[in-house]
């Protein structure tokens, strides 16, 4: 079976940070508006080639062939296609960064759908353009995506209904998750590392109100639950750190909506 970024399997693959020397870690922003886009190109390629690399040791079968497939991989390397989606097309960040929340949706409704280097540039160009056309007011027109993205107008068309009928029309989300796979995609890399400033919060008391439950992938931080009865204490420190996280978020975007310059954040 495909694994998408929320499978646990594909997170072996990840270098911790504790092999790199300090010297050569990056520190980037606390939140992903303000990232460097080439910082975020280079982290999300990095997952995505990780990603790519366990899926194609999965035996293709005709039943698992879609529109995404190409015959052979395409001769140039995610980081490169990246970086010629966001020189052409002046995409912005959120836009970059919800490609991954979009394979945990398809992959969690398909989950015979896999990104593997025959899949994954097919699928970073539609993503790229129905995330534009979602999240931004302005964006290109799908000859210009076509073109970036080496294929044809027609074929990003067909590609477009495809991709929207395996997501299920879902392209939107939230602030909140974004920054929560932000946060985990640098986590994850070996290279950066997120300044955190600190912030004053109000404690919380209401330990049994709901949280917001966070979608699980290689970008984004491992379930809550367990079964294991013996670890339910530091399940609850773990819940407790996530509804933390959370409130520390919204009240950053909070304090954004008070300033006179609201950076993109989707």
């Amino acid at each position: 079976m495909a694994t998408s970024l929320n499978s646990g399997e594909q997170t072996t693959t990840t270098t911790t940070a504790t092999a790199t020397p300090l010297s050569t870690i990056i520190q980037v922003p606390e939140y992903f508006y303000a990232v460097d886009v080439s910082y975020l190109s280079h982290m999300i390629a990095d997952m995505l080639g990780r990603l790519t690399s366990h899926n194609d040791l999965i035996p293709l079968t005709p039943s698992n062939l879609t529109r995404f497939h190409s015959r052979t991989p395409p001769n140039i390397t995610l980081s490169d296609y990246l970086r010629r989606i966001i020189k052409f097309t002046s995409i912005e960040k959120s836009c970059l960064l919800i490609i991954l929340i979009y394979i945990d949706r398809v992959c969690e409704r398909h989950p015979h759908f896999t990104i593997s280097s025959l899949t994954v540039h097919r699928f970073l160009i539609t993503a790229a353009t129905l995330s534009s056309k979602a999240l931004s007011d302005s964006y290109c027109t799908n000859s210009h995506y076509a073109k970036i993205g080496g294929i044809s107008t027609q074929e990003l068309n067909a590609l477009e209904l495809e991709f929207l009928t395996l997501i299920d029309w879902r392209l939107a989300s939230t602030g909140l998750v974004l920054q929560q796979y932000y946060a985990n995609l640098v986590e994850q890399h070996p290279c950066y590392q997120r300044i955190i400033t600190p912030l004053d919060l109000p404690p919380i008391t209401d330990k049994s109100s709901p949280s917001r439950k966070r979608r699980r992938s290689s970008a984004t931080s491992e379930g809550w639950d367990d079964d294991d009865n013996d670890d339910d204490d530091d399940n609850d420190d773990d819940e407790e750190d996530h509804r933390i996280e959370e409130q520390r978020i919204w009240a950053h975007f909070d304090q954004l909506s008070d300033l006179d310059g609201i950076p993109y954040i989707a």
